[in-house]
């Protein structure tokens, strides 16, 4: 099947499988590989990608699902990687082993969209979801606040 859809600014269409999801199609048939694989039904959050402004888990989404829609990935959040948030991320040491990253941040960028001066249990909450195995919750927090404060998101 044919799919189109807009990918970080740009039109795309693809051919897929029936059946394939937006995770696999990403990161194997277009080789964006930030957006990680962690749980594969929704859970841990690694594979967070916005579609339309929307936080979504790409590893439950259909394909089928995106058709002319815009899909926004870690790699298409800022062509330097200096999204305020990514910047952040890299001063308050956030990233251990890293493999969380790109979903934490694109939740964030979601929350910060939504709501750029959130509060601290504002943040928790919306973050929620979104696993880190090595356990730098407290660095998150501090680097989503400190955009915050800033108002730069």
């Amino acid at each position: 099947m044919s799919i189109d859809f807009i990918l970080n600014g740009e039109d795309v269409s693809i051919e897929a499988p029936e059946g394939a999801t937006l995770l696999w199609t990403l990161r194997e048939r277009l080789k964006l590989t930030g957006t990680k694989f962690g749980c594969g039904i929704a859970v841990c959050g690694a594979c967070t990608v916005h579609i339309n402004g929307k936080a979504t888990r790409s590893c439950s989404t259909p394909l089928s699902a995106v058709v002319g829609l815009k899909v926004t990935t870690i790699e298409g959040l800022n062509e330097n990687n200096n999204h305020p948030l990514q910047v952040a991320y890299r001063e308050e040491q956030v990233p251990q082993c890293g493999y969380c990253q790109s979903g934490q941040i694109m939740q964030a960028v979601s929350l910060l969209n939504e709501n750029p001066s959130p509060t601290d249990e504002q943040i928790i909450s919306h973050m929620d979801g979104n696993l880190c195995r090595c356990g730098t919750y407290t660095r998150v927090l501090k680097a989503i606040r400190k955009v915050a404060e800033e108002g730069k998101s």
